[in-house]
């Protein structure tokens, strides 16, 4: 269960960060796991970014006024944007066993949990979310 209040998202990048730590000792490959997601999601916020800033360019060259709605959508996004690249900074700059003193919940995330967190982060995907035009094309 995610708390309200902050970012579902981060939250449960959070939980899905602290299983992959609790569990390097037995299996090596989840150091480079955890890696790669914290790098694949550094990448999908600086993409996001990119493709918030790029769409209010167009909008704004198309139709030549700013709109006040658009702009503070964008706003938004590049706020929410800068604060999850904050966080995996943090991330990045603790040492993986310095991790597990973060944690967000006492309660630990077993191995289903942690299957169904990278399932519903896998669905926030564009690919994922574009697979239903893919299959009807």
């Amino acid at each position: 269960q995610v708390s309200g209040g902050e970012d579902e998202i981060q939250q449960l990048q959070k939980a899905l960060l602290d299983y992959l730590d609790e569990n390097t000792e037995t299996d090596a490959s989840l150091v480079f796991s955890r890696k790669f997601y914290i790098a694949q999601w550094f990448r999908d916020t600086t993409m996001e970014t990119e493709k918030a800033i790029k769409s209010q360019k167009d909008e704004d060259s198309s139709e030549g006024t700013h709109h006040a709605k658009d702009v503070e959508t964008t706003g938004h996004i590049m706020h929410r944007a800068e604060s999850r690249k904050m966080f995996l900074r943090s991330i990045i700059k603790t040492a993986p066993s310095q991790f597990s003193t973060l944690k967000m919940n006492s309660d630990t995330v077993d191995y289903e949990d942690a299957c169904l967190i990278v399932r519903y982060l896998a669905s926030m995907r564009p690919f994922a979310q574009s697979f239903d035009i893919y299959l009807t094309q």
